[in-house]
């Protein structure tokens, strides 16, 4: 716009707040533009141009204000039924998908937002392109345990721009959910157990071997033992940090059962493996 032309709408000038602490405050004025459905849909890669001019008694004024361009695309509303879900793997997030849109030019994306409370800021979690999936979903991992997140999405409409350049509108979010990370998810039970005796020319043990488990938040594990019909018992006094144990307390002429169980840093502790089994010969 180089000039005025017919104006959008005319407001009146607002007055300035009234009362102690509200003179330093500077009046604001507001204005919703309700643009046609038939622009969006038919335009959708136009932009709407807006500037403002003031006008004095005399309807004379010193000419436009700065200009704000913004796409006219169209947005859609945010989806439905916004689910979060704690899991061991990360937060699932799901919800209804957005009536599908086939405008060319266009595309539209779900983009899932998370606050971490007491912070400032939001940030993106993820993305989803909208389709005709019948069940979007989104797997949000990288947070922390034992913090609270707020997770809310809205519809992003991204319009081709020329030169490949992309530009977005974003419509409205969802109403927020609300995920506390408390860690109550035990780490995967460990594997490939092997129990090998030792005892000729020195004191008699049986070594335990297995799979480490690669949890970054493993605190350690638990071995259990137990003879025939015997119910097993922790052997360890301390976690075990390596994936392997020495018994010594074990006695000739019996034969012992073993399993282990993996414990977080947090005191989840696993199922117990598969047991293996070793016989002490009897002197």
């Amino acid at each position: 716009m180089s000039e005025c032309g017919t104006p959008v709408a005319e407001i009146a000038f607002p007055r300035p707040p009234q009362g102690k602490g509200n003179a330093a405050q500077k009046p604001q004025a507001i204005y919703t533009d309700r643009l046609p459905s038939n622009l969006q849909f038919e335009s959708p890669a136009a932009n709407v141009v807006y500037a403002v001019s003031v006008l004095n008694s005399y309807r004379k004024t010193a000419g436009l204000s700065n200009q704000v361009l913004l796409p006219a695309a169209p947005t859609l509303p945010p989806p439905s039924d916004f689910q979060a879900q704690l899991t061991a793997e990360g937060v699932r997030l799901s919800w209804k998908p957005a009536p599908p849109q086939d405008i060319p030019g266009l595309r539209f994306i779900y983009r899932v937002y998370r606050h971490e409370q007491g912070a400032n800021v939001d940030s993106v979690a993820g993305e989803v392109v909208v389709t005709v999936e019948p069940s979007p979903e989104l797997m949000v991992r990288g947070f922390e345990w034992e913090k609270t997140y707020d997770y809310c999405a809205a519809v992003v409409t991204s319009v081709a721009q020329a030169g490949g350049a992309e530009q977005q509108v974003e419509g409205e979010d969802t109403a927020s959910v609300r995920v506390v990370a408390h860690d109550v998810f035990p780490p995967a039970t460990p594997i490939g157990l092997q129990a090998v005796f030792s005892g000729p020319g020195q004191k008699p043990f049986i070594d335990l071997v297995w799979a480490p488990n690669p949890e970054s938040d493993l605190a350690g594990y638990n071995v259990y033992r137990h003879e025939h019909d015997n119910r097993a018992v922790k052997v360890n006094s301390e976690l075990v940090k390596p994936p392997a144990f020495r018994d010594s307390e074990i006695l000739p002429g019996h034969e012992y059962f073993y399993s282990v169980s993996a414990v977080d840093v947090r005191g989840n502790e696993s199922p117990r493996s598969e047991e293996a089994s070793e016989a002490v010969p009897a002197q």
